[in-house]
């Protein structure tokens, strides 16, 4: 039997209302609250559809893995969906789930190295950021710019270091070039290797123009520079620590960092400077000082002769050093 104009026209009625409703009913599913209890960073792996939805649901981040797969078919025009480390909402919707997968920025990671740390230093920190991938390259001392590096997991090591060694290369060019005339230096990795002791012998930025004069003054008089923090990177092996106090052993210890029996500059840097260590080398405060000692409160005492250094450190005996 013939079914009628009208019968079909009906059952197309229908099929259109079925599909209707079944849209109104995926966006509101899409829009209600997810299962993820507590804002997480999840690494959305590259998969297809139906394994993905899977991956979410198991995370707890989607409820449901048809709602997300259908609800990706439907919104496609919105975008691709991308994989990385992204940052998720406690309660995320599919809709804010997918709004993530396609517009978010992947989560940043964040690896801080302090001014004046060793490249032993520097590498076990580098280490320590699990979040970063493959080995840590071979550092050579003073090479590496300390900062605050930002990054995207699974970013190589190596990827870091280079970046921060053409920073720190950029930034003592740039120093460099508008250095004060007159300077008993002869090149940029001189600068880098007084950088690296001003550094470590105060933490005081204002200090560190006068501590600059001081070793400049005395390279300028062809004196020793007799710097503690020369003498424990060479008894540390490079550590750049030593786990009791410096000892008069030590400062009659050869090896190539001892300023107290060198003349000049050690032959390299012991640490990384940060670019203030670096601009107080090369503009140190006019000074006659030859000498400075620890002060007790976090500074130095500096003079300009023996007589008023010894002074200073009889000062600094008195308080049990």
């Amino acid at each position: 039997m013939r079914r009628s104009f009208g019968a079909y026209f009906f059952l197309a009625i229908l099929v259109v209302a079925a599909a209707g409703a079944g849209v109104l009913w995926l966006r509101h599913a899409m829009r209600l609250p997810g299962p993820l209890p507590t804002a997480t960073d999840f690494v959305v792996p590259r998969e297809g559809l139906d394994t993905l939805s899977r991956t979410l649901a198991a995370a707890h981040i989607v409820a449901d893995p048809l709602v997300f797969r259908w609800g990706e078919r439907l919104t496609r025009s919105e975008g691709p969906i991308h994989a990385a480390e992204f940052a998720f909402p406690a309660g995320a919707s599919v809709d804010e789930v997918l709004r993530i997968l396609r517009t978010a920025k992947p989560v940043l990671h964040r690896v801080t190295i302090p001014e004046g740390l060793t490249a032993i230093e520097i590498a076990g920190i580098l280490a320590d950021a699990e979040a970063a991938s493959g080995p840590v390259p071979h550092l050579d001392e003073g090479e590496f710019f300390p900062d605050t590096y930002e990054f995207v997991r699974g970013v190589p090591r190596a990827g870091l270091v280079a970046l921060a060694r053409t920073r720190m290369q950029r930034i003592l060019t740039e120093e460099w070039q508008d250095r004060d005339p007159g300077l008993p230096l002869t090149s940029p990795e001189q600068a880098l290797t007084l950088a690296s002791m001003v550094e470590r012998e105060t933490a005081l930025p204002a200090e560190r123009p006068l501590v600059a004069s001081v070793f400049l003054n005395r390279l300028r008089l062809g004196m020793k520079l007799e710097s503690d923090p020369t003498v424990i990177f060479g008894a540390s092996n490079g550590v750049g620590k030593l786990d009791r106090p410096i000892s008069r052993a030590d400062l009659e210890t050869p090896t190539p960092y001892n300023t107290y029996l060198i003349a000049g500059l050690p032959p390299g840097p012991i640490g990384s400077p940060g670019r203030a260590a670096i601009h107080a080398v090369l503009h140190p405060a006019p000074s006659e000082y030859l000498y400075f000692v620890a002060n007790g409160s976090g500074g130095h005492n500096f003079s300009a002769t023996l007589a008023e250094h010894l002074v200073n450190v009889a000062k600094w005996r008195k308080l049990g050093h």
